[in-house]
């Protein structure tokens, strides 16, 4: 039999024998209709006065005995958690016998000598039990703070003749199951262990740091343990890490739920410290996406549950919040080092996986639960290794793409270098961007320029011209060839009228951005990354933070940021100094435009005698081109006929219209002559 098994029979033992001392007392009671407690004391060198106090000191006896049991029963380990004095022990007994032996409620009755009182009262424990106390109908004794019992007064009645009823969980932990209480079932989810996951070093660090200030507690209640920083699974992992060292499972709890009147908050609270007793738990509440609360905000229903909730309490936040009302330790916890993560893929792929593992920590910034995921599903549905790194690059490109779907445009990149017309030191730029980015983790970290450098880690790039000049193509072509998402940052989604929404935004983008697999492309980056202007009032003060807040998460930024802009002379010159490229798209000449002419339009396209050298001659920039093509590949389809050169100079003609570009009619008048270009 199991050691579990044996205590399930001690702990029942005893509470049949505190059920029949109860029988005993109230049938005694009952016959003699006085109050034994007053009158007689019930000890073991007590002298029994008839049968009945003989049949009472004997069960008394045999409870206490059963008293000494190793481990206790579940009811005294409730008094020493909960400091019950004895005589509220036995009124939390009276009430659980209520619930447990049917005829409890009938001798209830003719102990108080009235048949409509067949339950238990305050005035009817004064009388059957020692050492009665008063104080025990106080709101701040452990019966009715703890909410171990319900009081159910009727209109006009005593609050010692009110009916008595135990809390349905105290029942059930008395008879030995111990489960979550229904009330809070609903809001608390249970934190998956992760004891799969292998803790890198440096986050067992900080585990060990979290369980030394819990253990060296000073206050009345444990220390906060505040979890900073964005990496959400890290601080799941050391929440349950450091509990289960004090052997506790973890529940999660949304502030979302704190929200309500303040009565509801602290029966919340009540309810969870008791919890945190019985079963027992640790908390994780997660308020990563909230500001830190000002001085006004010091009586929000959340601080209000962390300034009194006592147990172990983990706040996962982005940055420190300070007047919790109680004392808290902050703990910093990153996304594992590069070398970690390499490790881990190494680890989960296995020696035969050639240079993944090296290619893939470079890139992104993944927790150690999420490789060991993507490792396990590319793995898993993979028919054979062959194509095994793509696999993982795409996964791992998909991973990241949740949070940013949400705050910024992707962009499906399907230019390649053959599609992008440039002069050739432009051309050089644009690859030359694109080979730091591939090898920017050889260079910071095999070549140690990475320990030199507190900032500027990043790649940030300028692509200035005027509209149509390729500069969305370019940056295209540079997540192409890396094989990276592109999203496109709406400024609509991004900058706020509001005070401090605009950096909270921004933050949230290059924090989701920082784990890696995404350039940032800032369309007319003019309106965001302006000139900061002289202080003339508080408008233009915030206004001024912004654009500093921007060049420092610039600065920060461990990817690639394209900033384009209509305006270059516009951009702050403290921000133009910090950018590592500055590519100028000018308006292409007429070898480029025949380039342009002779690559826009598909394969596919049935084409008739198109000059190409003269469609060059008109004054068009790269998108322009594209638009007259794809209109004119319109009207052809429409006529059921190929792409012929009047089609497309009908077209070009439009756009220059649409621009508000001088036309000469001459110019857009088919000639067959020299129309010798065919495909």
């Amino acid at each position: 039999m199991s050691e579990h098994q044996d205590w399930k029979d001690a702990n029942s033992r005893y509470l049949s024998a505190a059920l029949s001392w109860i029988r005993l007392l109230l049938e005694r009671m009952a016959d003699r209709n006085l109050a034994p407690a007053s009158s007689v004391k019930r000890t073991l060198k007590a002298v029994p006065l008839d049968t009945a106090d003989d049949a009472v000191e004997k069960a008394a006896r045999e409870l206490e005995e059963l008293e000494c049991s190793d481990p206790p029963p579940n009811a005294l380990v409730l008094c020493g958690l909960l400091r019950l004095k004895r005589f509220e022990r036995n009124v939390l007994l009276l009430c659980v016998g209520m619930e447990l032996d049917t005829r409890i409620a009938r001798l209830c009755a003719r102990a108080q000598d009235d048949p409509n009182k067949s339950y238990p009262t305050f005035a009817l424990a004064m009388s059957l039990f020692d050492e009665a106390a008063w104080d025990v109908v106080s709101l701040e004794r452990p019966l009715r703070y703890w909410k171990l019992i319900d009081v159910q007064p009727s209109h006009g009645q005593a609050l010692t003749m009110s009916p008595l009823r135990a809390d349905e969980r105290i029942v059930n932990y008395l008879k030995g199951l111990n489960y979550l209480d229904e009330r809070l079932s609903p809001l608390l989810f249970l934190l998956e262990s992760q004891d799969a996951v292998e803790v890198p070093a440096s986050l067992q660090c900080l585990v060990e740091e979290a369980g030394a200030r819990l253990i060296q507690r000073t206050d009345t209640l444990a220390p906060i343990i505040q979890l900073i920083g964005t990496d959400g699974p890290g601080k799941q992992i050391l929440a349950c890490r450091t509990a289960a060292a004090f052997g506790r499972e973890v529940y999660r709890l949304s502030p979302d739920v704190l929200r309500g009147p303040l009565p509801e908050i602290d029966a919340i609270i009540r309810l969870w410290h008791r919890e945190s007793m019985l079963l027992p738990l640790a908390l994780f509440i997660d308020v990563q996406e909230q500001d830190v609360p000002s001085d006004s905000a010091a009586q929000m229903p959340l601080n209000r549950f962390l300034a009194r909730a006592d147990g172990i309490l983990f706040l996962g936040t982005r940055d420190f919040w300070p007047r919790l009302g109680r004392a808290s330790h902050s703990i910093e916890v990153a996304k594992p080092t590069t070398a970690e993560q390499q490790a881990t893929w190494t680890k989960v792929l296995g020696s035969d996986c050639g240079d993944s593992p090296e290619l893939l920590a470079a890139q992104f910034n993944l927790s150690l639960s999420a490789i060991s995921g993507i490792a396990e599903v590319v793995q898993g549905g993979a028919q054979d290794q062959s194509g095994l790194s793509a696999r993982l690059w795409d996964a791992c490109r998909a991973n990241v793409r949740p949070r940013l779907d949400v705050l910024a445009q992707r962009i499906d990149a399907k230019a390649t270098w053959s599609d992008i017309v440039l002069p050739a030191a432009e051309t050089e730029l644009l690859r030359q961007i694109s080979a730091q980015v591939s090898s920017r983790a050889k260079v910071y970290g095999e070549w140690g320029f990475g320990k030199k450098m507190n900032r500027g880690l990043g790649i940030s790039a300028l692509f200035a011209g005027d509209s149509g000049t390729g500069k969305t193509m370019a940056a295209e072509v540079i997540a192409n060839e890396l094989h990276l998402n592109l999203y496109r940052i709406d400024l609509s989604a991004v900058v706020s009228k509001y005070i401090g929404e605009t950096e909270k935004n921004l933050r949230r983008l290059f924090d989701a951005a920082d784990d890696g697999g995404a350039i940032l492309f800032f369309d007319e980056a003019d309106a965001l990354f302006g000139k900061r202007s002289e202080v003339k009032d508080s408008h233009d003060r915030y206004a001024n933070i912004e654009v500093n807040y921007l060049l420092q998460r610039l600065e920060s930024y461990h990817g690639l940021a394209i900033l384009a802009t209509n305006m270059k002379s516009s951009l702050d010159t403290a921000f133009v100094r910090r950018l590592r490229f500055i590519v100028n798209f000018n308006f292409p000449g007429i070898a480029e435009r025949r380039r342009i002419w002779e690559g826009v339009f598909p394969p596919e396209t049935p084409l008739r005698a198109l000059d190409y050298d003269r469609l060059a001659r008109l004054n068009l920039t790269g998108g322009t081109i594209h638009n007259a093509a794809l209109n004119a590949a319109f009207l052809a389809a429409d006529l059921k006929s190929k792409v012929t050169m009047q089609l497309v100079l009908s077209a070009a003609r439009t756009e220059m219209l649409k621009l508000d570009r001088p036309v000469n009619e001459g110019d857009f008048q088919a000639r067959e002559t020299g129309a010798v270009v065919t495909q």
